[in-house]
C-alpha cells in the first residue's frame, strides 16, 4: 500500500500543478491538491519499511487525511461538478473540475486503503 500511497500523491501534485497552470497562474489554491499529494507521498516513503507497527501507523495516517480530503471536497467537488453538468453556471469552473477529480481520487484511495486493512485483519486472524 506504500507504492499506491506515494503514486496517488504523485498524480495529486500533478493535479494541483495542472489546475494552477490552467487558471493562468492567478489562483494559489488550485494547489491544495499537490499540498495534499506531498504530504501522501511522503506518508508512503515513510510507511514503505519492514517494521509491521511503523508501517501501520504511516498508512492509517495517510488513508485519515485522504478521507478528511475527500469529505473537504466532496460538496464544491463531485456535487458541483454535477450541478455544473446539469446547466449550472459557476465563476470559476476549473476550479470546480479540479475539485471533482481531487475527490474522486481521494475516494479511490480511500477504498483501496479500507480494502487492504480488511485483507492484512484477515491475514492475521
Amino acid at each position: 500500500m506504500a507504492r499506491i500511497t506515494i503514486l496517488f500523491g504523485i498524480v495529486l501534485v500533478l493535479l494541483g500543478g495542472f489546475g494552477y497552470v490552467a487558471t493562468g497562474s492567478h489562483f494559489p489554491t488550485a494547489l491544495i491538491p499537490s499540498y495534499v499529494g506531498i504530504v501522501l507521498a511522503l506518508l508512503g516513503f515513510f510507511a514503505y519499511t519492514p517494521d509491521t507497527k511503523r508501517r501501520m501507523l504511516f498508512m492509517h495516517i495517510a488513508v485519515t487525511i485522504g478521507l478528511l480530503g475527500f469529505l473537504g471536497t466532496v460538496k464544491g467537488g463531485i456535487i458541483d461538478y454535477v450541478a455544473m453538468l446539469n446547466g449550472r453556471q459557476f465563476p470559476h469552473p476549473a476550479a470546480v473540475e479540479e475539485k471533482a477529480a481531487m475527490s474522486v481520487l481521494l475516494l479511490v484511495f480511500v477504498v483501496l486503503c479500507v480494502r487492504s486493512f480488511v485483507a492484512a485483519r484477515r491475514a492475521r486472524a
